[in-house]
């Protein structure tokens, strides 16, 4: 951020002028002073006072609701590793910079944070140099605000994106603080993930313009079916929604998905893992296999020949290059509990947990539940889909109670069928293409369009005949 001199003229000069834009006194009127713009953002007053003096509450923001519930089906950009200072003047927006500092997306940015608004902030950096970026929200009048600006331009270092948080939803204070060198302006009331996308699209790389919606799967125990489940959204996404999909299998010792799709190709995800360095967009396209126009698999060697002992850093590192070359990324996890896997959970878009109707079910993803809600407080819940419900014989948690044992309700249940299962594993097809017509596949569609936040592109079922229609075929 840096201050134009006077003797540059500005092509997109407006002809601006801050003492008289924001200036509303009439010619030949006696000066008043300029209305706070911040009036009504002030911190709660005490109970017990006159409500006749409370300030009034934020207008709502259409905008801002707009951006915070257009989570678009691809997934997300993370801050760098870059150093933010904050100075903040109200609690509340204290507050929010903690939710938005402790956030998944945040977790490599190194965050700072000062009480005190744009003055302290000016005040600060007379003898301390500046950091990649500066957020201050400001309680000033826009004149003072422009004057506060003027002189933090002139301390700070070149390189210093300069972010401001105020409340004057005015189009001609925005244009002058763009106009000032300011990298964004955000108006009240916000969200932590929408500060976190004001910040992220400051630092978005051109060369990559989207980063992949990433979808693991994870069992509750053994054999519960994550597997099947994985293989079959990914099969689904992409033939129905004919979005381009990539199936990992990181089950390396005794991954299914080859088998699942028919394939035995020479190299899978374990090679990519081996080479991190190396993994760019034409070497990918070699070492995955091709199962349709839309989707590609990533095979385990499913071989017990080698130790695979990789890093945690290197499994994240190979995801977010896969993330970089298509819009959906289905991981297939192991049930072993690793570092690694925590690790892919907490930083996918959507977890879907699979668990039977039964107690260790239960225990067990409940457990999971909870660490990723901890671990993720501005995200949605994971998904929870009971399989293999009605086996007959066995006795079985309901679902309303596994439900309210879990805390959390259970988005699907799919029904036991061993045959329709067993032949598909058998014959490596998928569900829809065995038992198309099965509650079974119905069941695995609305899971997909439920993940992938798409429709299915298959025609609306036809529309019976009405009696004005038939009256008129006579």
């Amino acid at each position: 951020m840096s201050p134009q001199t006077a003797e540059t003229p500005d092509p997109f000069d407006l002809d601006f002028d801050a003492e008289t834009e924001f200036d509303s006194t009439p010619d030949g009127a006696a000066p008043t002073p300029a209305a706070d713009p911040f009036a009504g953002l002030s911190a709660p007053r005490a109970l017990g006072e006159d409500d006749a003096l409370r300030a009034p509450s934020p207008a709502p923001n259409p905008i801002a609701e707009m951006l915070a519930s257009a989570e678009a089906a691809l997934g997300e950009h993370t801050v760098p590793r870059i150093t933010i200072h904050v100075f903040w003047a109200r609690p509340e927006m204290g507050e929010l910079i903690h939710k938005a500092s402790t956030d998944r997306r945040m977790e490599r940015a190194k965050t700072v944070v000062h009480q005190g608004g744009l003055a302290e902030a000016v005040n600060f950096y007379q003898n301390q140099p500046t950091p990649s970026l500066i957020l201050v929200e400001s309680l000033d009048p826009a004149p003072q605000l422009l004057a506060y600006l003027d002189r933090l331009a002139e301390v700070c270092d070149p390189g210093t994106k300069v972010l401001v948080v105020g409340a004057a939803n005015d189009i001609s204070l925005y244009r002058e603080l763009m106009r000032r060198g300011v990298s964004e302006y955000l108006v009240p009331p916000l969200g932590p993930l929408q500060l976190i996308a004001a910040i992220t699209a400051l630092y978005a790389d051109p060369a990559q313009p989207f980063v992949g919606r990433q979808i693991s799967f994870c069992g509750a125990k053994g054999g519960a079916g994550a597997s099947t489940l994985a293989h079959n959204i990914a099969h689904l996404i992409s033939e129905r929604m004919g979005a381009n999909t990539v199936l990992v299998d990181l089950d390396l010792a005794f991954g299914t998905a080859g088998l699942d799709f028919n394939q035995d190709p020479l190299h899978g995800i374990a090679d990519a893992l081996s080479q991190p360095d190396r993994l760019d967009p034409v070497l990918m396209e070699r070492m995955m296999a091709r199962c349709g126009d839309h989707l590609s698999l990533f095979a385990a060697p499913a071989s017990l020949e080698r130790d695979f002992d990789i890093a945690t850093e290197t499994y994240e590192e190979v995801a977010q290059k896969i993330r970089g070359s298509t819009p959906y990324v289905v991981l297939d996890l192991p049930h072993a509990w690793t570092p690694w896997k925590r690790r892919m959970l907490v930083t996918s878009d959507d977890v879907i947990v699979v668990a039977e109707p039964d107690l260790a079910s239960l225990r067990n993803a409940k457990n999971i539940v909870d660490l990723i809600r901890a671990a993720r407080p501005n995200d949605a819940p994971p998904r929870v889909v009971l399989n293999k419900v009605g086996v007959p014989g066995r006795p079985e948690i309901p679902f309303k109670d596994f439900g309210d044992a879990l805390g959390l309700a259970p988005c699907l249940a799919i029904g036991f069928d061993a045959k329709l299962f067993g032949q598909a594993a058998n014959n490596g097809q998928m569900i829809a293409e065995v038992g198309p017509k099965s509650k079974q596949s119905e069941s695995l569609d609305a899971l997909a369009r439920m993940i992938s936040r798409r429709e299915t592109g298959e025609e609306p079922a036809p529309r019976p005949p009405s009696f004005l229609d038939r009256l008129l075929k006579r």
